[in-house]
């Protein structure tokens, strides 16, 4: 990638006007006018000669261009491309006289009026996340650009609600409580037609684009509306300011919560029914330093997928855990930080060996999707019912298998791995980075390693990576760097990375069947650069980053005798790790490197969500 090209200041550089003067476009009678009307006003010296009418935008550029050896452009005939103004925030490109012009691939290419301004650059590259390529632009026509395209993009809120027209009218708000409050004028307000068309606007867009989170968030002079697409937040419009209150207290009301109360936090849920479906979100409010930031998380049965095989298993984990969770008893564990897919694993495992002659009990906090069949009870610490409360009223509701939707202590802990050592199938969650690491948790909250060993079936753990996107995909040579990243070099092979005949040849099975030639000649001598990699370039589709839809990397911990004996043992992380990749297990890393081979993520994704 050809670096950005930097403006480059002459040695000693001339004021504009003396330039113009000595090009002799300029007389000094027309420079101390323009020089006394550009201080009056409060305006730069270029601007101030275009509006005269003193020079030509053409004429300065020239000057510039020459002066300072930079590329020029005529925006009269240059097409703004209006996606890209959400890149650079309107007050940044009115203070600075910047534009985005152009974007090829990581680099962005920005219409500047100063030169010597080199400070912008910086702030732009910081702000965009691109590479900036400065080209100059006449102050007068940036200006003139800013004010029709700015204020066009600032109607946004407009044309999302123009886009989906007649879409609010199929929002229906279910189970929604009157509340009485003495709040009189902010409940007029909240009942405001634009307020609610607004809301409902935008809860039905963001189901539509697949979101899995709303955030709205107050600042000093501003509100700004986040969607979270494919575990990315994307900043989607800015309401007005005057709105805030109003639409937050809307918010409230819908949720059933107390719209007088802005101290303290306060949870609720929504339940909406959008088109044909019904959605429930979760709606969470937090006290902010200029008011309440709302949060809601949208549940959409719709878009709950409970085929880990769609998701990206590999041959091998996905057998070990399908028979860990084919046992009549015993415990299995999934793990992975918030956000990382746990629950949808587990929701996955139920819905397999959910059957007409077994009762499944479930403990969560919250409950995020109803399924058919399966007896699920909501926890309410404020109540006394905690995880361990309902695990203890579960063993006596005659249950085949139970869910716990989190081991936070060692109680919980401790009545899980009796339940699972008295005939019952126990599954649950923990917040631990692998599978190894999982086991020394649950012996550091002192259960005892003979009851661990002899409970546990397997464990799962998980990442969430984003794949590439489809339409923009590209073939790359990785650089040192990144190689350097992710701890191999350009001799490591395929034996270096500790995996073994087995898993490649499952790989190679599952490639043939996803179409994937190249790795027909995978073998453990390979050198990990021989093979493709892949990255988007950024289009349309995937909104410039390269990156659309997610993929799910797996680790899964068979408990064979000899890992049970280690347990037993009290051997530490990396012995059971060791220990586990010898019998066949794939870490997360290793998935991860399967996944980059396939072209399915990226290495930057994996080196983001795993360790080596």
């Amino acid at each position: 990638m050809a670096a950005p090209v930097v403006p480059k200041p002459a040695a000693a550089p001339d004021r504009l006007g003396e330039l113009l003067v000595r090009e002799g476009v300029l007389n000094h009678e027309q420079l101390t006018k323009a020089q006394q009307d550009a201080t009056s006003g409060g305006q730069r010296l270029g601007y101030t000669l275009v509006k005269l009418g003193f020079v030509t935008e053409t004429a300065i550029l020239r000057v510039l261009a020459r002066q300072h050896r930079m590329p020029a452009v005529d925006l009269s005939r240059f097409e703004v491309d209006t996606r890209l103004l959400k890149l650079v925030p309107a007050d940044v490109a009115s203070k600075h006289s910047v534009l985005p012009l152009k974007r090829d691939g990581r680099q962005l290419t920005v219409a500047i009026a100063d030169p010597t301004n080199l400070g912008v650059v910086d702030d732009l590259k910081f702000i965009t996340r691109y590479d900036i390529v400065p080209v100059l632009a006449g102050e007068f026509s940036i200006r003139t650009a800013i004010e029709k395209h700015y204020e066009a993009n600032d109607q946004q809120m407009q044309t999302l609600l123009q886009d989906i027209a007649g879409a609010e009218d199929d929002v229906e708000l279910l189970e929604a409580q009157e509340q009485e409050a003495d709040v009189s004028a902010l409940a007029a307000a909240v009942e405001d037609a634009p307020v609610v068309k607004l809301l409902n606007a935008i809860l039905s867009d963001a189901v539509t684009r697949g979101a899995s989170d709303i955030h709205f968030e107050c600042f000093e002079h501003e509100l700004r509306v986040r969607y979270r697409i494919d575990g990315a937040l994307q900043e989607i419009m800015k309401p007005p300011a005057k709105m805030k209150a109003a639409l937050i207290s809307r918010f409230k009301i819908m949720a059933s919560l107390n719209i007088a109360e802005r101290r303290v936090p306060q949870d609720g849920r929504i339940k909406l029914k959008v088109g044909s479906k019904v959605i429930d979100f979760r709606v969470s409010t937090l006290p902010t330093l200029f008011g309440e930031k709302v949060v809601l998380r949208i549940l959409d049965k719709g878009n709950l997928t409970l085929d880990l095989e769609t998701f990206g298993i590999e041959p091998r984990a996905e057998r070990e855990f399908m028979e860990a969770i084919s046992n009549p008893y015993g415990m299995v564990l999934v793990t992975g930080p918030t956000g990382s897919g746990k629950t949808t694993t587990l929701y996955s495992a139920l819905s397999k060996i959910n059957t007409m002659d077994t009762n499944i009990m479930t403990a969560e906090d919250p409950v995020e999707y109803n399924l058919f069949g399966i007896n699920q009870v909501q926890v309410r610490n404020e109540i006394g019912m905690t995880f361990a409360a309902a695990l203890k009223a579960f063993l006596r509701q005659d249950p085949n298998i139970i869910m716990l939707g989190e081991i936070r202590d060692l109680e919980t802990g401790g009545i899980a791995i009796k339940a699972a050592l008295t005939g019952h199938l126990v599954m649950s969650t923990l917040h631990t980075n692998s599978a190894p690491e999982t086991l020394t948790r649950l012996l550091d909250m002192g259960l005892e390693p003979f009851n661990v060993a002899s409970a546990l079936n397997a464990i799962l753990a998980q990442r969430l990576v984003r794949r590439i996107c489809p339409k923009c995909k590209t073939k790359y040579e990785p650089d040192d760097a990144e190689l350097t990243g992710a701890k191999v070099t350009r001799e490591t092979t395929m034996r270096d990375l500790r995996f073994t005949e087995e898993a490649l040849q499952d790989a190679k099975r599952k490639a043939t069947k996803e179409a994937v030639p190249f790795l027909e000649n995978l073998s453990l001598d390979t050198r990990v650069v021989d093979l493709p990699f892949f990255k988007g370039r950024g289009c349309d589709t995937c909104n410039g980053t390269g990156l659309k839809g997610r993929q799910g990397l797996y680790e899964v911990m068979f408990m064979t005798n000899h890992i049970k004996k280690l347990v037993v043992q009290n051997a530490d992380s990396q012995v059971l790790k060791d220990e586990a990749i010898k019998e066949g297990m794939l870490t997360l890393r290793m998935d991860g490197w399967l996944k980059v081979l396939k072209g399915l993520t990226t290495l930057e994704q994996v080196i983001r969500e795993t360790s080596a």
